[in-house]
This record gives structure tokens, C-alpha cells and sequence, in this order.
């Protein structure tokens, strides 16, 4: 296709055969169905794609001028070998009106990486996504004790209530995908890990799944001695998670999973989780950003001390009557308006979950307050801003590049009007023989062919009179 495009733009004719059209036919209908499938299935994405525009779009500004200076050759060599006028204009007029728009874009360019020095305000905390779920199995202790150690200043997780009543942590509905159920209770793998007891929940590993599946292909970077450890993790209870915390004085956040209908604390399952904060665990009630929206009225008269914390985007109004403190949102609600205007009236603003370091770099420069993460010990090394410039930097590239671009283009312009006056003058021009010979001109399919005859030769005839 590249070489198509190369000779298109001599303007040579391409000769396909049948097998190379076929060929061309079936690429552009994969690409088109490949397309469709991906946008589908990554639905989701398109918000992470936009935003990165956000990051990039100084950059992609210059590679879109590059482009449009690149394409300045095709269209010169066209324009010169057109000939009707309107034509010519019409080529002209549209890849003029398309390179000033491209060259003015930055007049209406927003991206919150663009800042006054002085400016950029503090790193956002990190918060271990079920601890440090690439270094040791998610939600385990290991995984929160390598997530302290990274530098999360807080530790999320997931909450749901035992059969008897001991709160104990795991994200999903059932244990099969995190733990050998289907090896220790093989005809219950399916069952809700709400209905099994604690001594049935301490009986089962919940860390050789992490070493076999490898989620995040960081298992083969740890060492001996953590691979032994991780291979021999057990499911965590919320009060063994408490005191961790407690013990090295992070923030906790967590959601909490309702019980089915037929579990002992249906019911109960809010005051049951306040037990262990308050009587079974020494963590200070200002350390626990309680998420939980049920009953919430009632957890705040038994525990006034507990940060309130809203996962949805509710009227201020609505936040302040809670006493709300922190909202908990994901990245796609990223806006420096909206994180600014929360700001206002004291409710910083947590993003979930963030582990590439182009999209801590924009909450970064967004103003936010915190990012939950899957990669604590990646985002922790990172002294400032991935993409980072001042507007006079920003301003003096944008205008060195529209200028470079304009030169060589015009460059470009006054070259094809060179090469083409010169084959004209070739083509068109009369030459008038010499003492030698003459110029005869023959033409081929691809080009024009001089050759020299001799006047004498072409005017001799075979044969002779001699006079004797």
C-alpha cells in the first residue's frame, strides 16, 4: 500500500493484477469488520482514547502539520499538471483551508499539562488497588504490605460477611477465580463466598492462583523468597486488614458487599462491619473512608468520626447534608472544573483506578487529591508530569513549527514548478541542426528519446556513378 501510495503521487498509473485487487479487497473488509469488533468490545476505552488527547494533543498538533507538509509534494505535483484552472484552484483552496485550520487548532487547544511554572500542584496520594496487586495476590496481606511499602499513603479493598459473621475480604461473588475451592470444596465452587464459614474460608489458599495465572505478567520478577510467601497466601479478614493499617497509618478505603437473602446478617451486615472497626481492631475511626451509601445517617451517628465518602456525583447540596469529604469516582469523570469546584467547599476527589503513568500525569496536572492503583510502586518513583510545559514553550514550538512547515512547503512548490517548466521547455522547444547532424525526436511509452543522425547518411543513397 505504501508503495502504491509513492507511485500514485508521480503520478504513475498502477497495473494491478486480479490476485492483487482480491488481496486489496479482503485487507480493507478485515480492517473495517476488525474495527467495528474492537469499538464494540472496547466500548469502554473511547473515554481513556479522549482523555488521552488531553496529553498529547501538542504532539499530535506537530506530527498533523508534519503530515499536511508531507502531503504538500502529491498535491504540488498534481496542481502543475492539471489543466483546468478550476481544478487547480479547487486542490489548492482545500489544502490551504485544511492546513490553516490544522496550523490555528492551537488557538482553541486545551490540556491541563500545558501550566504556568509554579503552578502543578502536589502529586496525587496513591492508594493500593487491593494492595499491590502486581507484587503479591489481591487482597491478601502480602498484597497490602507491598503496597505500604511502595508508598500508598491509603489501602482499598473489597468487603463481604461470612456465614458467621466475620467480615473477611474478596472482590468477587464466588472464591473460584482467587482461591482451590474446586479443590477443597469441589461441588461448592459455585456457592456465594458469603455462605461458607470463617474456619471453611481459613482452609483455603488464596494465593497459588496469583503464581499459575500471572495476571499481570509481573509474577516472574519476584524473587524466591516472595514467590514462597505469595504461593502460601489465605483469604484476609477485615480486622487482620485493620490492624495493618492501624500499624503503619494509612487510610482505608472499602466497599462492602450486601449478604444474599437467607444469610444470618442480612440484615446486620452494616453494624456488623462497625463492630470490628470500633471493638476488634485498634485502626482510628478518622483513618476509614467509609464508601457505603446504606444506612448511612445511621453510621454517622454511631461514628461521626469516619470519612464520608460518595462514589456518585451528587448535587453539592446533596454532598454537604451528608457530609461528604471525598468523592470516589472513575477516571472518565477526570475535569479540572469539576475536581475545582468540589475543591471549593472542601470534598477532594479520589480516582479509581489509575496505574499507566500518561494518565497519573494528567490527574496530576488536573488538581486531583488521589488515585487508586494498581501499580503503586511504579507511580511512586515519579518526580513530576509525564508531559509538562510552560504556554511560552508550548507558543515557541507551535509557531517554529508552522513556520518550518511553511518553508518547505513552498519548497516544495518551487521545486515541482522547476521540474515542470524545465520538461515543457524539453518537450516544446525546436533545435536546429548543426554542421554534425541533426536531432531527430522519437517518442516511447515512458519518456521522450533524442538520437543523432548524419545529414550525409540520410541523404546518400546506396549506390554511386563513377566516371571513368
Amino acid at each position: 500500500m505504501l508503495l502504491a501510495v509513492c507511485l500514485l503521487s508521480e503520478g504513475q498509473k498502477l497495473y494491478l493484477h486480479w490476485s492483487h485487487k482480491i488481496g486489496i479487497l479482503v485487507s480493507l473488509t478485515f480492517s473495517v469488520v476488525a474495527t467495528a469488533v474492537l469499538s464494540d468490545l472496547w466500548s469502554k476505552e473511547w473515554t481513556t482514547l479522549l482523555l488521552s488527547f488531553q496529553v498529547t494533543a501538542p504532539y499530535l498538533h506537530v506530527g498533523g502539520v508534519l503530515l499536511m507538509t508531507a502531503l504538500a509534494w502529491p498535491i504540488a505535483l498534481h496542481f502543475f499538471r492539471m489543466s483546468s484552472r478550476v481544478r487547480r484552484g479547487l486542490l489548492v483552496g482545500v489544502y490551504l483551508t485544511v492546513l490553516s485550520a490544522l496550523c490555528l487548532v492551537p488557538l482553541g487547544l486545551y490540556s491541563p499539562c500545558i501550566k504556568e511554572k509554579g503552578t502543578l500542584g502536589p502529586a496525587p496520594a496513591l492508594i493500593g488497588h487491593r494492595g499491590a496487586p502486581m507484587l503479591a495476590p489481591e487482597n491478601t496481606l502480602m498484597s497490602f504490605e507491598k503496597a505500604a511499602e511502595a508508598g500508598s499513603e491509603g489501602l482499598e479493598t473489597d468487603v463481604t460477611i461470612s456465614f458467621d459473621g466475620v467480615p473477611f475480604l474478596m472482590h468477587d461473588r464466588t472464591l473460584r477465580r482467587t482461591t482451590n475451592i474446586h479443590n477443597v470444596f469441589p461441588n461448592r465452587s459455585d456457592t456465594s463466598a458469603s455462605m461458607f464459614t470463617w474456619t471453611e474460608l481459613e482452609s483455603l489458599n488464596a494465593g497459588a492462583w496469583f503464581l499459575s495465572h500471572d495476571p499481570f505478567g509481573t509474577a516472574g520478577s519476584l524473587d524466591a523468597e516472595d514467590r514462597l510467601r505469595a504461593g502460601n497466601q489465605s483469604v484476609c479478614s477485615l480486622q487482620a486488614f485493620l490492624q495493618l493499617a492501624a500499624q503503619t497509618n494509612k487510610l482505608v478505603i472499602f466497599d462492602l458487599y450486601r449478604p444474599p437473602r437467607g444469610h444470618p446478617y442480612r440484615d446486620t451486615w452494616i453494624q456488623r462491619t462497625l463492630e470490628v472497626i470500633q471493638n476488634e481492631s485498634s485502626i482510628h475511626s478518622s483513618q476509614v473512608l467509609w464508601l457505603p451509601s446504606d444506612l448511612r445517617t445511621l453510621v454517622q451517628e454511631t461514628d461521626p468520626e469516619l470519612q464520608q465518602t460518595s462514589g456518585s456525583r451528587l448535587p453539592l447540596e446533596e454532598l454537604q447534608s451528608n457530609h461528604i469529604v471525598k468523592l470516589n469516582l472513575h477516571y472518565s469523570s477526570m475535569s479540572t472544573e469539576l475536581i475545582s469546584e468540589y475543591a471549593a467547599v472542601n470534598i477532594t476527589t479520589n480516582l479509581y483506578v489509575i496505574s499507566q503513568p500518561w494518565l497519573y500525569s494528567l490527574a496530576w496536572c488536573t488538581g486531583v487529591h488521589s488515585v487508586t492503583t494498581n501499580a503503586p510502586q511504579l507511580l511512586a518513583t515519579m518526580s513530576s508530569p509525564l508531559f509538562l510545559m510552560s504556554p511560552d514553550e508550548y507558543n515557541l514550538m507551535w509557531i517554529l513549527t508552522d513556520l518550518l512547515s511553511l518553508v518547505l512547503i513552498f519548497i516544495i512548490f518551487i521545486f515541482h514548478w522547476w521540474r515542470e517548466r524545465g520538461l515543457a521547455f524539453c518537450s516544446g522547444s525546436k533545435i536546429a541542426p548543426d554542421n554534425n547532424g541533426t536531432y531527430s525526436k522519437f517518442k516511447t511509452e515512458m519518456s521522450d528519446i533524442w538520437s543523432v543522425s548524419s545529414n550525409n547518411a540520410q541523404d546518400e543513397s546506396p549506390s554511386t556513378n563513377v566516371g571513368l
